[in-house]
């Protein structure tokens, strides 16, 4: 088992994924209402070593020796993955030893601003970064932000990165009804994407519950209404689940061993991931399959959000 290395699992958007982690669980410039590992417990700006780089290294290598190759090699996780001060090294190193693998990299793009994150991110085929806000209240209301950060930096961040990088550049708008629907939000939106310039734009919305409870996703037709509304820009809209069976990686095992775990008891997503020794970032890729089964719900309790076995008790 890695520690670091997760999967690889079927992304709706690339494929058969490995993922690489480089940060603790929840470190993050951002503390977004929405996302479905959990609120951030360590909310900053500053740029270390959080995981040994190294260590990474040994793990690409033992990986690349023994198994196929995936699709892309993505750098995600529960937390930002450029707060890792050498995140170009592990990059490098993949371009180096599998020239012909994808490389992607899913951030919130905060510190695109830092001439150096840029840096390490060019060896890179695929930036993903996020931005749902373009006012300073809807972004302080969904992604309630280090203090540091304001719209002006984030967006004008986004926006030398797109002028420099050479690869993909897709950016990612999480839409949640009531925060950033407004027709003042959505236009304020649309200029700055259009001071970016991506190469394509994502609508977003809810699939799993997010960290407060209240928060719904936006309809099928909100989120088209949106789409017309950004032409014409390139925009996509990827809120419909992925279809996970058939996928060759996909276990129908860790299906089995999670549900067997929560019909003993009620377990939160870090629960389930020290119980069955895999990374959170996985698991969650079958609790929203497990989910779209109608086999678990999700139910917010005061520890958090944990996930029991739907209708348990319906046969007593």
């Amino acid at each position: 088992m890695y520690n670091y290395l997760f999967g690889p699992v079927p992304s709706r958007r690339l494929g058969i994924s490995l993922g690489v982690d480089l940060v603790p669980h929840k470190t993050c410039t951002l503390d977004c209402i929405y996302c479905e590992c959990g609120e951030t417990t360590n909310l900053t700006m500053e740029r270390q070593e959080y995981i040994p780089v190294d260590e990474v290294l040994k793990e690409l290598e033992d990986y690349f020796q023994n198994n196929p190759d995936p699709d892309y090699i993505t750098f995600s996780g529960a937390g930002e993955p450029t707060l890792n001060s050498r995140i170009g090294e592990v990059l490098a190193f993949i371009r180096d030893h599998k020239p012909h693998v994808s490389i992607a990299v899913l951030t919130n793009g905060t510190l695109l601003g830092r001439e150096e994150v840029r840096k390490a991110l060019l060896h890179a085929d695929l930036v993903m970064p996020s931005l749902d806000a373009a006012s300073a209240s809807a972004l302080q209301t969904i992604n309630r932000p280090h203090a540091s950060i304001t719209p002006e930096s984030y967006i004008e961040g986004l926006a030398s990165f797109s002028n420099e990088f050479t690869g993909t550049f897709n950016l990612e708008i999480f839409i949640l009804p009531g925060s950033n629907d407004s027709p003042q939000e959505l236009a304020a939106l649309k200029a700055a994407v259009q001071k970016i310039n991506p190469d394509l734009v994502q609508l977003n919305t809810l699939d799993r519950p997010g960290v407060i409870p209240g928060i719904r996703a936006a309809d099928q037709e909100t989120m088209q209404r949106i789409a017309d509304f950004f032409k014409p820009i390139p925009v996509e809209i990827i809120a419909a689940a992925p279809q996970r069976k058939g996928v060759s990686s996909y276990r129908n095992d860790m299906e089995a061993a999670i549900v067997e775990t929560i019909m003993r008891r009620p377990c939160t997503l870090e629960d389930l991931a020290s119980i069955l020794g895999s990374h959170v970032n996985e698991i969650n890729k079958y609790l929203g399959s497990l989910e779209e089964q109608g086999k678990i719900e999700a139910v917010r309790q005061e520890r958090g959000l944990f996930y029991q076995a739907k209708n348990k008790f319906s046969d007593n």
